[in-house]
């Protein structure tokens, strides 16, 4: 039995054509919020929203941008992570994508999208509580990361398992728990990286504007597919003869 990491690399490398055309929605996904008039900013490969002037300065016009930038957005990482967690599936039951699962994605992709959009709108009213509480980053952040945990495997769970998404939501929270050592690889890695590259572009550009940018193309055409597909190889240790 290989290592979650190891079952990964090999998935990355044999399929990289393939994973570097469906990261592409990332990449459009990410760019969508910096092309919309928003106080967005850049940094460690991700893009920030500026909650404090949105409060300050938040317009009904300005509502009406975010929520369809935050929406379509959401759609192209649900189409990415979808597309993404196939090839996963595909390679481990030696089966190929055919015509009746290609029909059903448009299925997972919205099942994906709901839990994603879920995540982003309790995020936002942590958010505005945290605001008015003047704790907003330390409310925020501890939602974010707690409710991340509770979904890390929900997205793999209706791709691979064809999961409704409060099946998905409910083994997820027991595949953490029962399995926390692969979230918490998971997290320290991708900071690992993210942070390493990042480091790297800030000292080859030495330090230019444009090199968070740098970054952020290389986190969603190179990074980012390799978790997604980390992601889909801890879910299906659950299946002892699919770890082989």
């Amino acid at each position: 039995m290989g290592s979650v990491l190891g079952d990964s690399y090999h998935t990355y490398v044999e399929n990289l054509r393939l994973v570097v055309l469906f990261s592409i929605p990332f990449i459009i996904a990410f760019a969508i919020p910096l092309l919309a008039p928003l106080p967005t900013y850049v940094s460690a490969g991700a893009i920030f929203l500026r909650t404090a002037s949105i409060f300050v300065n938040l317009s009904a016009a300005s509502l009406v941008i975010i929520t369809i930038a935050l929406v379509i957005s959401l759609l192209f990482i649900s189409f990415a992570f979808v597309a993404i967690s196939l090839i996963v599936k595909s390679r481990k039951t030696h089966m190929r994508i055919g015509r009746r699962v290609l029909a059903d994605i448009e299925r997972y992709i919205g099942r994906v999208f709901i839990v994603l959009l879920a995540y982003a709108v309790i995020l936002i009213a942590a958010n505005i509580i945290g605001y008015y509480m003047n704790q907003e980053a330390l409310v925020t952040s501890l939602v974010g990361f707690i409710l991340f945990a509770l979904i890390f495997y929900a997205p793999s769970a209706i791709v691979v398992d064809s999961r409704r998404v409060l099946r998905a939501l409910g083994d997820s929270a027991r595949l953490l728990f029962n399995s926390p050592q692969y979230f918490i690889i998971w997290i320290l890695l991708f900071w690992v990286v993210v942070s390493a590259v990042d480091l790297a572009v800030i000292l080859i550009t030495s330090g230019a504007a444009w090199a968070a940018y740098i970054t952020l193309v290389i986190t969603s055409v190179f990074i980012i597919p390799y978790f997604v597909i980390f992601q889909a190889e801890a879910y299906m240790r659950r299946f002892p003869l699919l770890s082989h």
